[in-house]
């Protein structure tokens, strides 16, 4: 903290922060305003606060130090830098007032000339400043060369409204860009799911959900830059028999855990909740070593705590939750129910469409574990057995028809910490029927 020389604001706040303030806050020289109210601090409030020169506001109440000196918190020593705050305030302000006395100025100039200007810098930057990213290290030019500006050779996949290339940049570092079709930039519903998808991933991050680098959104150019996958999607591993086989059982029990990790964090970790309303094993991409991360938030909403959360039945058919269909309402248990499905077929190694249905059947008490999981790959062995049971187990209570009955994430997820339980019944003796009456 002490090597933040040029930090003027800090507010610490109400975050349960324990010990002793550090010594080390009288070194930053430039501190304007210092808040660590409302925390559990202790010991003695450091006398090299006194020498924070242009310091004008300080609250260290509601903490628990043992024989702070008073006189921190007097005005007079707070305010002891305020004629020195004076000399840099003055000339700045006259210097503001002159800023925007040129640039309203230049702003009326550069109104006349607006269209030839913004011809001339779209011809020779081609929407350059249109692009944005985290590392500031990509740059429009450098996707175009990167992918001949976006020659056929270079596509990995093609969805409803885009393509997927793969580019390697300058850097050496690649890069998966989904690309809106040409014919669909007029699209509104298109466009603005583009727009969404760049807002929920940037003001979210977790190691289970695919990074965006940044995107171009323009009238005439569309794209996203996201972390490359090299596996692809977990639709595409399941329905290859090499690559599913390579996917044994500890890799499926992990890519799901993976999945029920982002869910738990979007659902119970962001306020409001994100909800993604589309999981799929298409929207779930496996790296190189068959982790997992949810992408795809194009339909992701923000869950209003305040408003009914009505919204037209978007998703995939086949993971939809069939309450949406007469409710039209979205809630996390809608995710929870795609989730399950999910789940199911990563075990199953296919849609578990006609397992659903029979779980309303009486059949369902003959149906055996062993006979549903994916034939291509052994039978698993004593702890995959216990992980695969839970997650059927955990799969099925997802899928239950009542909203209210289904799990939610955060408790799908403590019962995945828990997983090390031994199996009661062997694994070749357990039914599906004896799994749905499971508690989870």
């Amino acid at each position: 903290m002490g090597a933040l020389a040029s930090l003027t604001y800090l507010d610490l706040s109400y975050n349960h922060i324990s010990g002793a303030i550090p010594t080390e806050i009288g070194f930053l020289d430039n501190i304007v305003y210092l808040d660590l109210s409302n925390n559990n601090l202790s010991g003695i409030i450091p006398s090299s606060i006194k020498d924070l020169q242009y310091l004008t506001y300080l609250n260290l109440s509601c903490n628990n130090f043992t024989n702070g000196d008073t006189e921190l918190l007097w005005p007079k020593e707070i305010h002891k830098g305020s004629n020195s705050l004076l000399k840099i305030i003055i000339p700045l302000t006259i210097f503001l007032v002159i800023t925007c006395v040129v640039g309203f100025i230049l702003f009326k100039s550069f109104k006349k000339n607006k269209k030839s200007i913004s011809e001339t810098r779209e011809a020779k930057n081609r929407d350059l400043l249109s692009i944005w990213n985290y590392d500031g290290k990509i740059a429009y030019e450098d996707i175009i060369d990167a992918t001949e500006d976006f020659d056929i050779k270079y596509c990995i996949g093609t969805g409803a409204y885009g393509s997927v290339y793969r580019a390697q940049l300058p850097s050496g570092k690649i890069v998966a860009l989904k690309k809106l079709h040409r014919r669909e930039y007029g699209n509104t519903s298109f466009a603005r799911s583009f727009h969404n998808e760049v807002k929920m991933l940037s003001e979210i991050r977790h190691r289970n959900i695919v990074k965006l680098y940044g995107f171009c959104l323009h009238h005439q150019c569309m794209f996203l830059i996201y972390e490359y996958m090299e596996r692809g999607s977990l639709f595409y591993v399941l329905n290859n028999d090499d690559d599913a086989k390579e996917l044994d059982w500890s890799k499926r029990v992990n890519a799901i855990k993976g999945i029920a990790n982002a869910l738990f964090y979007m659902h119970h970790g962001c306020a409001p909740p994100i909800i993604h309303r589309d999981i799929t094993s298409g929207n779930v991409l496996l790296n190189s070593n068959m982790d997992a991360f949810l992408s795809d938030f194009g339909t992701a909403r923000i869950i209003d705590p305040d408003a009914s959360n009505q919204t037209l039945l978007v998703g995939t058919y086949g993971y939809i939750a069939p309450e949406l269909a007469y409710t039209l309402v979205v809630t996390e248990k809608c995710d929870v129910y795609s989730f399950g499905v999910m789940t199911l077929e990563t075990i199953m190694g296919r849609h578990p469409g006609d397992l659903i249905l029979s779980l309303s059947k009486t059949c369902s008490e003959s149906i055996w574990l062993k006979d549903v999981v994916d034939p291509r790959i052994p039978l698993p062995s004593r702890k995959d057995a216990r992980d695969v049971t839970l997650l059927v187990a955990i799969a099925l209570a997802c899928l239950n028809p009542s909203p209210q009955s289904r799990p939610s994430m955060k408790l799908v997820f403590q019962r995945l910490l828990s997983s090390n339980l031994p199996l009661v019944i062997p694994f070749n003796n357990i039914t599906i029927h004896h799994l749905v009456n499971q508690d989870v």
